[in-house]
C-alpha cells in the first residue's frame, strides 16, 4: 500500500525520525556561553550551519546505541525503548536500519522509499510504502546525516538557543520550527542538541501538537565506519508474512 504521509509521520516518523544522530556533520564549536539575541545569535547559528556545510561531503555513515523516551500526554506516561541505529548513503539516497531490543524485539528498515517493521515474535513484516512523499520522509532522515546545514533552513525557522549541559557535554542547542504548516501539524518544533567537540547530537526531542513528545538520546556513536550489508537486510525465516496494512 502506499502510506499517507500524514500517517507515515505519526506511526513511523515519529519513531524514525527519533533515530537521526542529527548534527553529525557538525564540526567544533568553541563558544560556551549562550549567545544573546540578535547579531551574536545569529553569527553562532550560520556558524554551526555553515561547519555541516563543510562536512557533509565526507559523511558515508553513522550508528549508535538509543534509548527513546515517548511521552503520552493523555495519560502522563513515558514508553522507553532500547537499541541500535545505523544510518549509510547508499548512492544519492540515505539508508536506515534500526535494531529494538527492549521491550520487545523489533526490526525497522527504510530504504528504496519504503518501510519495513520486522517482528519476530509473530513473524510478521509490516510494509509501507513512502510514495511521493519520500523526499519529505527523506529530508528528515538526513537532518545532519549528510545533509548540508544550511538546507535546513529551506524548510525550518531555525533559532540557536545557546549551550546546555546534556548528559555531560555542553551542547548547543538548536530550535527548529516547520515552516510548512502540514508539517507543524504533525510536528510543532523540533530541539537538538550538538556536540560541537564531536559533531553529533546527543539528544534530540520531537514535540507534536497535542503535547506528546519523543526524546532521543544516544551514546557510543561511531561516524562513517564500515557497516555490514547484513545490517540493512531483514533477517526473516520462510515463516515469516508480509502484510501491507490499510486504514493506518
Amino acid at each position: 500500500m502506499k502510506l499517507n504521509f500524514r500517517n507515515l509521520t505519526v506511526r513511523f516518523a515519529v519513531l524514525l525520525v527519533g533515530l537521526a544522530i542529527v548534527g553529525s556533520a557538525v564540526a567544533q564549536q568553541t563558544s560556551s556561553a549562550p549567545a544573546s539575541p540578535g547579531t551574536q545569535s545569529n553569527a553562532a547559528l550560520d556558524s554551526i550551519l555553515s561547519r555541516m556545510d563543510a562536512a557533509a561531503a565526507s559523511f558515508r555513515s553513522a550508528q549508535a546505541d538509543f534509548v527513546w523516551d515517548q511521552y503520552q500526554k493523555v495519560v502522563s506516561e513515558t514508553d522507553s525503548q532500547t537499541g541500535k541505529v545505523y544510518f549509510r548513503r547508499h548512492g544519492k539516497d540515505m539508508e536506515m536500519a534500526a535494531e529494538i531490543t527492549s521491550p520487545d524485539t523489533k526490526f525497522v528498515l527504510f530504504a528504496d522509499g519504503r518501510v519495513d517493521v520486522y517482528q519476530p515474535k509473530i513473524e510478521q513484516v509490516s510494509r509501507y510504502n513512502a510514495g511521493k512523499d519520500r523526499d519529505t520522509f527523506e529530508s528528515f532522515l538526513v537532518l545532519g546525516f549528510g545533509g548540508r546545514g544550511h538546507d535546513m533552513s529551506k524548510s525550518f525557522d531555525l533559532t540557536y538557543q545557546g549551550m546546555e549541559n546534556v548528559q555531560g557535554v555542553n551542547a548547543a542547542k538548536l530550535q527548529l520550527v516547520p515552516k510548512n504548516q502540514r508539517v507543524r501539524n504533525i510536528f510543532e518544533r523540533i530541539i537538538l542538541w550538538i556536540d560541537p567537540a564531536r559533531g553529533v547530537s546527543v539528544q534530540q526531542q520531537f514535540f507534536e501538537p497535542s503535547g506528546d513528545y519523543r526524546l532521543a538520546k544516544y551514546n557510543n556513536i561511531q561516524l562513517n565506519e564500515k557497516i555490514p550489508d547484513s545490517v540493512f537486510k531483514l533477517k526473516t525465516t520462510s515463516k515469516t508474512r508480509i502484510v501491507s496494512p490499510s486504514g493506518i
